[in-house]
């Protein structure tokens, strides 16, 4: 029987918070304490230690709480509850099949609640556009276990094909969306056959400089992509050909006059949300399915140890190109989708940060967990937009977060994954 650990005083838990409060002023102080203020007579350089005391204030009462909850509250908590959780293996799998249900219906009520707005389901479909890229990048990530750092790369090529392809040819929007996959699908394969050697750091090396040269083909090929100016005025999607517009093109029938309504453009964004959400369900229901698969399986091998996967017999180059073609197809339907909602595209839709929101997105979640990149959306797209006002503090928050979440929980939010094989119990022949 081993002597439980000594618990720390009060005065050494005081001592550990002020040192991280120090710690956190001297870091706060470059980043908040100066401010430049715009006047008649020019710039001017406005220090503000308010904002560095506050951020210390909050880092040291923070630090306390969390050591004082580890030091007396944990114990008591892990020692009244863990019988109980060890007795029912089955419930987180229940609680989050539960949580996913309420999800889903709360996404499809959302446009016919009392309180919702033009404002509110904007704000929504955005979060399933970064729902859809997370899952999709999930499959790299999550499952095969690729670091990418350029998936922003063919979340660009959708947008683009999708342009192009509706300007210059005159498709509609179900023949483009299949085309900028395939195409953003036929990207992810040009890219993963350099990078078939590679893995860890060289990997996300590679895969970054792919990002970024993409992003300078489309602002220095001009007279295809129209540079840095974007392309505007791309077409919208239709209702089984049905436009949503206050007259038709070419005198046919318009979505208002087919069904007798009055026409709206708020019908216009209820559709463009119902569509994100159907494109976003489909991505999951795949992703769930393909997991059972002998692909997913594989590709879980891979991420698990490439070698004894290859002394398995699967080949690992099969593998990493399945990963990086079907992830990056559905960027390409994100992207094709984000298009045809924007009427305009632009190089700086598709700068870096938006992968690293991504690939924050799946580790804030939990890599594997589909519910958790849901959460994660929420938190890192949703609470910026709803909060403008503490918009010039996002990177901060953003970077907080990502060091609170590898600190305290570097599994991710919601870690927890149904195995894709349950083996049963031993029989007498196998004993």
């Amino acid at each position: 029987m081993t002597a439980a650990a000594p618990r720390a005083s009060m005065s050494d838990l005081l001592r550990d918070a002020a040192a991280a409060s120090l710690v956190a002023a001297l870091l706060a102080f470059p980043l908040l304490g100066f401010q430049l203020d715009a006047s008649a007579r020019g710039l001017a350089l406005d220090v503000r230690l308010i904002w560095v005391l506050y951020a210390a204030a909050a880092v040291f009462l923070g630090r306390l709480f969390f050591s004082l909850a580890g030091a007396y509250l944990a114990p008591r908590i892990a020692g009244r509850f863990a019988p109980r959780a060890r007795s029912k293996q089955a419930a987180p799998g229940a609680m989050r099949l539960y949580v996913g249900i309420g999800m889903l219906v709360v996404a499809f009520i959302l446009p016919w609640l009392p309180f919702s707005d033009r404002n509110l389901i904007d704000k929504a479909t955005l979060i399933l556009i970064y729902v859809m890229l997370g899952w999709g990048l999930n499959i790299v990530v999550g499952l095969a276990g690729l670091l990418d750092l350029g998936y922003v790369a063919f979340y660009a090529v959708g947008a683009y094909s999708y342009a192009l392809l509706s300007s210059h040819f005159g498709l509609s929007f179900w023949i483009c969306l299949p085309l900028a996959g395939l195409l953003s699908g036929a990207f992810g394969i040009a890219l993963g056959f350099p990078v078939l050697r590679l893995r860890g750091d060289y990997l996300a090396i590679v895969t970054l400089g792919f990002g970024e040269i993409v992003r300078e083909v489309i602002i220095n090929w001009g007279e295809v992509t129209g540079g840095p100016n974007g392309l505007a005025g791309i077409q919208r999607p239709s209702f089984f050909g049905l436009e949503m517009l206050p007259a038709a093109s070419g005198g046919g029938v318009t979505f208002a006059d087919f069904f007798g309504l009055a026409y709206s453009p708020y019908q216009r964004i209820i559709f463009l949300y119902y569509l994100i959400l159907a494109l976003a369900l489909a991505t999951n229901l795949f992703t769930l399915r393909i997991r059972r698969l002998p692909i997913g399986r594989a590709w879980e091998a891979l991420r698990e140890d490439e070698i004894a996967c290859r002394s398995l017999g699967l080949n690992p180059t099969m593998i990493k190109l399945s990963a990086f073609a079907i992830g990056a197809s559905f960027a390409g339907f994100a992207g094709s989708f984000f298009a045809t909602r924007q009427g305009f595209i632009s190089p700086e839709s598709f700068t870096f940060i938006e992968s690293a929101i991504i690939l924050a997105i799946v580790v804030l979640g939990g890599m594997g967990s589909q519910i958790g990149i849901v959460l994660a959306a929420l938190i890192l797209v949703g609470l910026p937009e709803w909060f403008r006002e503490l918009a010039e503090f996002r990177m901060v928050a953003f970077g907080a977060a990502m060091v609170l979440i590898m600190v305290w929980r570097p599994q991710g939010l919601l870690s927890h994954r149904e195995p894709t094989l349950r083996l049963g119990p031993p029989t007498e022949k196998s004993a």
